[in-house]
């Protein structure tokens, strides 16, 4: 709607429906809403961070090593070609790698290619841009990857007016609903198809070990680009840190429209002492892996309709309304997120996973709810 006096937006902007996300009133409570570490972050970060003195507070921050220190932790978990500090991108989160991204590659009339229910955050950015929209539902019943359906979007029918999708973003596994691509089959594509951008979104590889980069060539595909973060599983999500890997020309492209100091000095320190503490992280997927399967067994001893398979989160449809069982875990202290109006899972609560003990009590109270 156009106001009297007030100067006009793009009109990519004017219609934009801007994502948003219910943060407020979160604190105090058993946060499994929003696929957070719920048991905060390494002591070496909160230790780090108490030692930055004062006088930092008032300078701009600085990246020396921290792309040296995101390439040795990747290397430590296995690589298929060397990687080169030029070929990670560093980001205030992977919301503001997602929003380079298209500001990047993406323009009006192009196509970004994805599936359908997945991370809400995509499609605006497409929007943004000016951007068409080609979201492949998931196959039911149990959410399985449209390959075949993504492939031949990607690759066309041939003729001389088709034109290839600008962006391909996959996330795997995909929230919400877990979906799992092997790392081979989304190298293959991204192989089959130069012409587009093949955007990788491993937020939550952890907990699947799912990740491209260990087969990973990008002299040989340099349209790949993989995003990761330190928010699902370091504990930093708060801080926003996160990071883009791939070809140094395309990092440098999106590099070219963020900002000199996008990324605070709290974040780079506490992601330096985060990825010096791999061993921490590692623990604490250990655990959320022993949580989702006592969670999951629970499930199905009471014939709970759920749907778990990657990431640290899942799919359960209670018998009431969702709506109702939601505020009702609200009341007892403990959040989740219904799954209103999403493509083929309206009416499903997604839970995230934190510890066993904060499984338990979850599910003592959402048996006496659902």
């Amino acid at each position: 709607m156009l106001i009297p006096g007030l100067p006009q937006a793009r009109p990519e902007v004017e219609s934009l429906h801007a994502y948003s996300a219910p943060l407020e009133g979160r604190r105090g409570l058993l946060r499994l809403d929003f696929n957070e570490n719920t048991v905060g972050p390494s002591p070496q970060v909160v230790e780090a961070i108490r030692a930055i003195p004062p006088d930092q507070y008032a300078v701009y921050p600085e990246y020396d090593g921290l792309r040296e220190a995101v390439v040795a932790n990747l290397t430590a978990t296995g690589l298929g070609q060397p990687l080169t500090p030029e070929q990670i991108g560093l980001f205030n989160g992977v919301d503001a790698a997602l929003n380079a991204i298209f500001h990047a590659y993406g323009d009006r009339g192009d196509t970004l290619l994805t599936t359908s229910p997945t991370f809400g955050y995509y499609t605006p950015c497409a929007q943004m841009q000016g951007m068409a929209i080609e979201a492949i539902p998931y196959r039911l019943p149990d959410f399985g990857f449209p390959l075949e359906e993504l492939r031949a979007a990607l690759l066309g029918d041939g003729t001389p007016a088709w034109q290839p999708p600008r962006i391909l973003l996959i996330c795997n596994p995909n929230n919400p609903t877990g979906t799992r691509l092997a790392p081979e089959l989304i190298l293959d594509l991204a192989a089959s198809a130069p012409g587009t951008l093949v955007v990788v979104d491993e937020l939550y590889e952890a907990f699947t070990g799912d990740s491209v980069l260990p087969s990973a060539d990008f002299a040989a595909t340099p349209n790949l680009l993989v995003l990761r973060s330190l928010a699902k599983t370091a504990g930093l999500a708060g801080l926003r840190i996160g990071f883009a890997i791939g070809a140094a020309p395309v990092i440098d492209r999106i590099g070219r429209v963020t900002g000199p100091y996008d990324i605070n000095s709290f974040a780079v320190t506490a992601a330096h002492a985060a990825l010096a503490d791999q061993a921490y992280v590692d623990s604490y997927v250990a655990e959320v892996l022993r949580a989702r399967d006592w969670i999951v067994q629970k499930l199905q001893a009471a014939g709970v309709r759920h749907h778990a398979e990657g990431g640290n989160y899942l799919l359960i449809w209670p018998e009431s309304p969702a709506a109702e069982v939601e505020k009702r875990l609200r009341q007892a202290g403990i959040l989740v997120r219904p799954m209103t109006a999403k493509l083929l899972i309206d009416g499903s609560l997604r839970v995230s996973i934190g510890t066993t003990e904060q499984m338990q009590r979850f599910w003592k109270t959402y048996i006496q709810t659902y």
